[in-house]
């Protein structure tokens, strides 16, 4: 069992940068694929970044591709999500998930084995 929580959200104005993390514990961290998503009011929870087991390769959502950076330190358990250029429309709650499946990162959720309790992003204008 993987538990993972979240830290680091809050309020940004637009154009500023806001860095989340994800710390897991229990598990072996290094046998999952990590990923951020987020869902916004009456939306649908969306992948947004995602990194493989050792960190060599990242994917990221068109609508957040040269803003965002994800990163992973197996040291210490944790996956993070830096946040550049924050247009209002990044408001979110931002969810960390763990996943066996690199699919889970391609919109299959069911896929996804672990998630966090999220953090709430806010990107006023």
């Amino acid at each position: 069992q993987v538990q993972l929580v979240e830290s680091g959200g809050g309020l940004v104005q637009a154009g500023g940068s806001l860095r989340v993390s994800c710390a897991a514990s229990g598990g072996l961290f290094s046998s999952y694929a990590m990923g951020w998503f987020r869902q916004a009011p009456g939306k649908e929870r969306e992948s947004v970044a995602a990194i493989d087991w050792g960190g060599a390769n990242t994917h990221y959502a068109d609508s957040v591709k040269g803003r965002f950076t994800i990163s992973r330190d197996n040291a210490k358990k944790t996956v993070y999500l830096q946040m550049n250029s924050l247009k209002p429309e990044d408001t979110a709650i931002y969810y960390c998930a763990a996943s066996r499946s690199w699919t889970c990162y391609s919109g299959t959720l069911s896929l996804c084995n672990y998630w966090g309790q999220g953090t709430q992003v806010t990107v006023s204008s």
